[in-house]
């Protein structure tokens, strides 16, 4: 099998495939109504400083987890230690799990997309429009279906042909539109500026335990961190590219997309709200409600706004792509399915799932599992419980059992330099482990409604 096994073409292929993963719906929009829920400036100077040591640590033993095995998450982690088998099944069921309802919200977005193209823009800025659509039993599972069957199209195409092609062309244009956007949000949007300044200066007064809980919570979100994701990719990458440079560039665009889609958004809701913090906290209501009244009335916003659901999409589509990949690389490497039936296996499994998250606000939106609708259940269950499980798990695994030297010499093949060696020791034993845990613990505790996240 590892033999057969599909690879990137180079380090470009691989960043731009990875970085496409990483760079999603988390970052568009929840990293801005995060930054504006926890001060703003405090919150992205936290976040950054987590990235470069929190994030780039477990990214890096995913990594390598991946290419020294030449497997997927489930293989990867009995292969290395049979103890951890466990953490392969739980890995494994993250994309299972994520996949349908994630492409559910993909096609929310496409329906928005369209309605700007068709010149839609002041009808879906009126406030009952989002709720009303998403109430609607069957447009939003045709654009669903839509959504992911673009997704499975493109994995059907493979690694280098798919994936890897996909993500060349869709990442450069999805971060030349996150900037010419946000430069135009600054400076033709009046009061943008004071978005601007309350974004960009840390107000230390906001600082709480709770902004250290959020960031790491986005960074799972943002990284694609604990889904099984980066294992798959490390699985296809060659064994001279550096991981550590690799890890890097795949930082700077998950990090520089969500500072610039903070800059786009922040500012333009700011100015719209006439500095009302509130209006930034909306959650998904801020990129498909707030958000198309901010469009509704800007100098050219229906370009803008047509623009920005361009973006929204691209970003949506390449983290769908690596998910839905990820699930097809474990059917592949433990079915010994061919990728065709894999990725068919896969598609009618997603459509099945994603339609129960779907109708879970149409039909079945009288149904709750613990006070939750079914898309907010499956994303609580996947991102709030089941990936701190695994990334404490890769912690201990590589920290106490491997040791982080065999992520070292993994890194360090074919001469390859890893020159934040002794950071990456330092926090995969014991740094994040600890923020692991706080993630876990105030996880249950905001479920249970003891706090608020």
């Amino acid at each position: 099998m590892n033999e057969k096994r599909s690879s990137f073409t180079g380090k470009i292929g691989f960043v731009l495939a990875a970085a496409g993963s990483a760079v999603g719906l988390g970052n568009i929009w929840r990293f801005p109504y995060l930054a504006a829920k926890y001060g703003g400036g405090v919150f992205l100077l936290t976040y950054i400083i987590l990235a470069v040591t929190f994030g780039f640590s477990l990214m890096m033993a995913e990594i390598a987890i991946g290419r020294k095995t030449g497997l997927s998450a489930i293989a990867a982690y009995k292969t290395l230690d049979k103890r951890f088998d466990f953490a392969g099944w739980i890995t494994a069921l993250i994309p299972i799990i994520i996949t349908p309802y994630y492409s559910v919200i993909g096609g929310w977005v496409l329906k928005y997309l369209v309605g700007f193209l068709s010149g839609e823009v002041a009808a879906m800025a009126e406030d009952s429009y989002f709720d009303s659509f998403i109430g609607m039993s069957w447009e939003p599972l045709i654009w669903f279906a839509v959504f992911i069957g673009v997704t499975a199209l493109t994995v059907l195409f493979g690694v280098q042909k798919g994936v890897e092609k996909v993500s060349k062309y869709m990442m450069p244009v999805l971060v030349v539109l996150t900037i010419v956007i946000s430069l135009y949000t600054i400076f033709v949007m009046p009061g943008a500026l004071e978005g601007v300044k309350y974004y960009l200066m840390p107000d230390f007064s906001h600082f709480s335990v709770m902004t250290v809980v959020a960031a790491m919570g986005q960074l799972f979100y943002s990284m694609s961190l604990a889904m099984g994701i980066m294992i798959t990719f490390g699985s296809y990458m060659k064994k001279d590219i550096s991981i550590e440079g690799s890890v890097g560039h795949i930082e700077i665009f998950d990090t520089g997309v969500a500072f610039l889609s903070g800059l786009m958004i922040i500012p333009a809701v700011f100015a719209f709200s006439g500095g009302d913090e509130s209006a930034l906290g909306q959650g998904p209501g801020l990129m498909f409600v707030t958000l198309p009244k901010v469009f509704n009335v800007m100098p050219g916003g229906t370009v803008i706004g047509a623009a920005f659901f361009i973006m929204v999409f691209l970003a949506a589509l390449t983290s769908a792509i690596s998910l839905m990949e990820t699930v097809v690389s474990i059917l592949q490497d433990k079915l010994h399915l061919g990728r065709k039936t894999a990725v068919i296996s896969v598609l009618i499994f997603s459509l099945l799932l994603g339609a129960v998250s779907s109708f879970g606000y149409s039909i079945w939106a009288d149904v709750k599992i613990l006070g939750m609708q079914f898309l907010d259940l499956f994303d609580f269950v996947s991102n709030s419980v089941m990936m701190p499980i695994v990334a404490l798990a890769t912690c201990l695994l590589v920290g106490f059992v491997l040791k982080p030297h065999v992520v070292i010499e993994e890194a360090e093949l074919e001469g390859n330099k890893f020159k934040r060696k002794k950071l990456f020791s330092v926090v995969i034993r014991y740094i994040a482990p600890a923020c692991i845990l706080l993630i876990l613990v105030s996880s249950v505790l905001n479920a249970y409604g003891i706090i608020k996240i």
